[in-house]
């Protein structure tokens, strides 16, 4: 049976194991976007939750990421749920350090100037540094994103769904049209992904800066 062929005939199992894939992708970014910028942006002020949160951060993803599913199944059991903790704590790290970076960059000369005009610390963060440091912080969730598309097929082997699926079983049955159902989209879907975080970049620069860029 030739790839097409198997699209065709298996398009209701592929948009299921689709709408998984994207469920996992999306809530895991999700959930480490709420826990990662916070994080990042009291990292700026508090010293000592900079050195820890960035020493933890680093040694974790060093750990393989199917190092991470394995270690969550005794914990949680196997399907959705280790997988969705393993992904979140995998794109924690791109979101948590471009955040930190993006405001530590912003330029000190313009934070001074902020201060001179009467503004506390709360609202220089908010309406100085993060601004000035969207792009980088959208280049992390961007980062994180593309990068669970492709780490969200390894959750086929705790029993979490998704396009992995199609690629361990036709990697174990020799199923070339198979593998090709599971890998194309997966693909196709990073690609989709990375053009998304490129348009969520762009918006999220202040006009002052895209004005500049360009």
């Amino acid at each position: 049976m030739g790839f097409l062929e198997y699209l065709v005939r298996n398009n209701q199992q592929i948009l299921l194991l689709l709408r998984q894939h994207l469920e996992l992708t999306f809530l895991s970014v999700g959930i480490s976007v709420a826990l990662a910028v916070p994080l990042g942006l009291a990292a700026t002020r508090v010293r000592t939750l900079e050195r820890v949160m960035t020493g933890v951060a680093n040694v974790w993803q060093a750990v393989p990421s199917i190092a991470i599913l394995a270690l969550m199944v005794p914990i949680l059991g196997i399907g959705f749920a280790p997988a969705l903790v393993a992904l979140t704590l995998r794109s924690f790290l791109p979101i948590y350090l471009n955040c930190y970076v993006g405001v530590r960059s912003v330029d000190p000369a313009v934070v001074d100037a902020a201060r001179g005009l009467g503004l506390d610390e709360g609202n220089i963060l908010l309406r100085v540094e993060v601004p000035l440091a969207a792009p980088v912080i959208a280049a992390g969730i961007r980062t994180a994103a593309v990068q669970n598309v492709a780490i969200a097929t390894l959750a086929a082997f705790i029993g979490a769904g998704g396009l992995g699926n199609l690629i361990v079983q036709g990697l174990a049955l020799m199923d070339t049209a198979r593998l090709l159902a599971g890998a194309v989209p997966t693909a196709l879907l990073a690609v989709g992904m990375e053009i998304l975080g490129a348009w969520g970049e762009k918006v999220f620069t202040p006009k002052g800066l895209r004005v500049r860029t360009s």
